[in-house]
């Protein structure tokens, strides 16, 4: 009988751009096309943020079009988790075999010097489990070390959004920095699709990540095959 794993799904609290009128917060795909894939296991999981509460999602990102989206989002159990997300500071990662940082811009304000962002990933990672993030939510790897004192991406190929990306958004002058730029300030081995918004992941040992929303699936879809199949 297989094991039953259980997953974290990590949310951003953060919902404004200092200069905009327009808000952000999570890229709900991200988290839906993740789960949707664990949910083919029936997975248990969570959803958690760094405030706690109700996770502010990005206005853009509700796609009528997209199916898993409209699944998810009218799902009661996955809302009631999205409405009332466990604040970080009472996750016990011990719980956890599986963690994913996910996207959207808010998380660029909030994951990356997160001291339980860090407590969550180091211990999961530490103890044999899988770290999974997609997007921005990658920002949330930039500034976790292990209890050796080493980078967790230091030397390690991974994937997220990328300058071009951010630029085609018109956003790169409203976020706090650019997270290819941060990845590769940490001595992360960097790379990116050939064309931006295409589906892109990288996998080094128990770290996959992926670079943008389109990525979701595929980076759900690895961290199965890692747990299951090898």
């Amino acid at each position: 009988m297989d094991p039953i794993y259980r997953s974290l799904i990590v949310c951003t609290s953060h919902a404004d751009f200092p200069g905009r009128s327009q808000k952000t917060g999570l890229w709900l795909s991200e988290a839906t096309h993740f789960y949707d894939e664990l949910s083919s296991r029936n997975l248990p999981y969570d959803i958690a943020s760094p405030k706690g509460g109700a996770v502010p999602i990005d206005e853009k990102s509700f796609d009528r079009r997209d199916t898993t989206n409209e699944k998810w989002y009218h799902n009661p159990a996955f809302r009631q988790k999205l409405e009332q997300s466990t604040p970080l500071s009472d996750v016990d990662p011990s719980a956890y075999q599986i963690v994913f940082f996910s996207g959207g811009h808010g998380a660029l304000w909030d994951f990356p010097d997160n001291p339980d962002v860090h407590r969550i990933a180091r211990y999961v990672y530490e103890n044999g489990g899988m770290i999974a993030a997609v997007g921005h939510g990658v920002c949330g790897l930039v500034n976790v070390t292990l209890s050796d004192g080493t980078p967790l991406i230091g030397n390690r190929q991974l994937t997220g959004f990328s300058n071009m990306e951010e630029k085609l958004l018109r956003v790169a002058e409203e976020i706090p920095f650019l997270l290819e730029d941060a990845l590769k300030g940490k001595n992360a081995l960097y790379s990116k699709g050939l064309l931006p918004f295409v589906t892109y992941i990288e996998m080094d040992e128990r770290l996959v990540t992926g670079q943008n929303p389109l990525s979701a699936r595929k980076v759900g879809r690895k961290v199965l095959e890692e747990m299951y199949e090898k």
